[in-house]
C-alpha cells in the first residue's frame, strides 16, 4: 500500500491525517480509488488482467450458485465496506451479503454487513490480504467467511468462522475439483473460478 497524503514541514516528511468526512469528499471526486485507514488515504494499485478475469468469473460463478436462493447480493470491487471500530473503509474485490443491504450513513456505496469477502491475490497484496486485512475484516460481527484466490497458479482458500468464534482453514488446488462456500451453502468448481485462466 502506498499512501497518497505526504506533505514537507522543514526538512521532515509526514503523513497528513484526514478526517472520514474529509477522505469521503476526495473519494467522491478522484479517478482512482483508494481506501481510508483511521486518518491515512491510501492509493489502491490498479488490476491486471488475471486479477480482472478472475474477478469476473467468481461473481459470475457465485451468481450462478446462488440464482434460485434470492437472498444474496453478490458486489464488485466498486462497493466499499466501513469497518466502523477500526474506522477503515477497504474496496474488497467480492462481496457477498445476506438478505438485507446495511448501508452506511444512507450512501449506498457503502456496506457495513459483509457475510463473505473474497481477496483475489497477488504478489504485491498477498501478506496484507492473508494477515492484517484478514484480522481488520474479523472486527465486523457479520463477516463468516473469507475466500483468497492466487492469481498465478490454482490455489484457493477458504475460512470459515465456528459457532466458538475460530476460523477453520479449507484449500482447493485442483482445477478438477470444487470449494465449498459454506456461509452461502453452494460448492463452486475450481474450472470455473479460473476460467480462461489455466
Amino acid at each position: 500500500m502506498k499512501a497518497i497524503a505526504v506533505e514537507k514541514s522543514g526538512g521532515n516528511r509526514f503523513l497528513k491525517t484526514y478526517t472520514l468526512s474529509e477522505y469521503l469528499l476526495k473519494e467522491d471526486r478522484a479517478v482512482e480509488k483508494h481506501e481510508f485507514y483511521n486518518g491515512q488515504i491510501i492509493l489502491m494499485a490498479g488490476a491486471k488482467f488475471r486479477h480482472n478475469q478472475i474477478s469476473g468469473n467468481i461473481i459470475t460463478a457465485i451468481n450462478m450458485a446462488v440464482m434460485s436462493l434470492e437472498k444474496y447480493w453478490v458486489l464488485n470491487s466498486d462497493q466499499k465496506i466501513y469497518i466502523e471500530p477500526k474506522n477503515i473503509i477497504v474496496y474488497p474485490d467480492v462481496v457477498v451479503v445476506c438478505e438485507t443491504l446495511q448501508f452506511w450513513n444512507n450512501r449506498e456505496d457503502i456496506i457495513v454487513n459483509p457475510l463473505l469477502i473474497v481477496e483475489i491475490l497477488s504478489k504485491s497484496t498477498r501478506k496484507y490480504d492473508r494477515s492484517d486485512k484478514f484480522m481488520i475484516y474479523q472486527t465486523l460481527p457479520s463477516f463468516q467467511e473469507y475466500i483468497l484466490i492466487e492469481s498465478n497458479e490454482v490455489h484457493v482458500e477458504s475460512w470459515f468462522k465456528t459457532t466458538d468464534n475460530t476460523w477453520n482453514k479449507w484449500i482447493a488446488n485442483d482445477l478438477q475439483k470444487s470449494i465449498a462456500f459454506r456461509a452461502l451453502e453452494v460448492e463452486i468448481p475450481l474450472a470455473a473460478i479460473y476460467r480462461r485462466i489455466f
